[in-house]
Parts: C-alpha cells; structure tokens; sequence
C-alpha cells in the first residue's frame, strides 16, 4: 500500500511498523527501541519518533496520550477504538468508534465541522471509583 502510494519503505520503517503491530497494543517509542534494538543497534530513539510520526501521517499508526506521561502508539487496524482512563484508578476501557458516530454528526451540523477521531483518551472517573467517591 505505501509503495504504491510513491513511499519508500526502508529497513527502519518496516522493522517499526512490524513492531507497533506485533505488539498488539499500545507500546512506546522506548519499547519499541528495546524490541528493535536487537536487530537494528545503530537505531536511536530519535529516529524511532520520526518514524512513528511518519507511520502516524501515513494512516498506520495512531498516537495518543492515555495520561501515563509518554505518548503512545498503536497499530490502526480494521476496529478503530478509543479509550475511557479514570484518573484515579488509571484503569483503560475501550470503547467502539461507532460510539462517537453521533457527536461527529452534531458537530458537522452545528459547526460544519468534519472531525477525525484517531484515537480518543477520554479521561474521568470510572463507575467503581465514583462509587468510592460517593460511600
């Protein structure tokens, strides 16, 4: 797909792109150098992040922050999803992206905006802390 889309694929972007995938979630640019580092030792961390962003603005990748202080990136398959993180327990729910089909729709209506949701972090309380919360 890349290829055809006039994109070079290097040694680099195809060992990072395989990384992300195998890792079947979200994974950092630093566990992604861990992993990678075996068989690309001259990889840097820096070039990782190019990478990613690459692999990001390409359609492959999403990048988001799940609150934990670094960003994360996970491969964007065929089921886009988002996520619900407490901030008090830090617990991370998925949620469909057919969930958000109604605010996408309210927000072309009323601002004639066209939104792209990538990967979403919605961050609150969840049901068992705001039972805590309320005892």
């Amino acid at each position: 797909m890349l290829r055809a889309r006039g994109h070079r694929l290097t040694p680099q972007r195809i060992v990072i792109l395989g990384a992300v995938k195998a890792s079947s979630g979200h994974v950092t640019a630093e566990q992604i150098h861990v992993q990678v580092a075996p068989r690309l030792p001259a990889l840097n961390v820096a070039t990782i992040y190019r990478t990613l962003q690459w692999l990001h603005e390409a359609g492959l990748v999403s990048v988001t922050d799940l609150g934990g202080g670094s960003l994360v990136y996970e491969y964007h398959g065929a089921n886009p999803h988002h996520h619900l993180i407490c901030d008090r327990c830090r617990q991370v729910v998925e949620i469909e992206h057919s969930l958000l089909a109604s605010l996408e729709a309210d927000l072309n209506a009323h601002y004639g905006f066209h939104a792209r949701f990538d990967h979403l972090a919605i961050f609150g309380l969840c049901r068992a802390c705001r039972a805590q919360q309320h005892a």
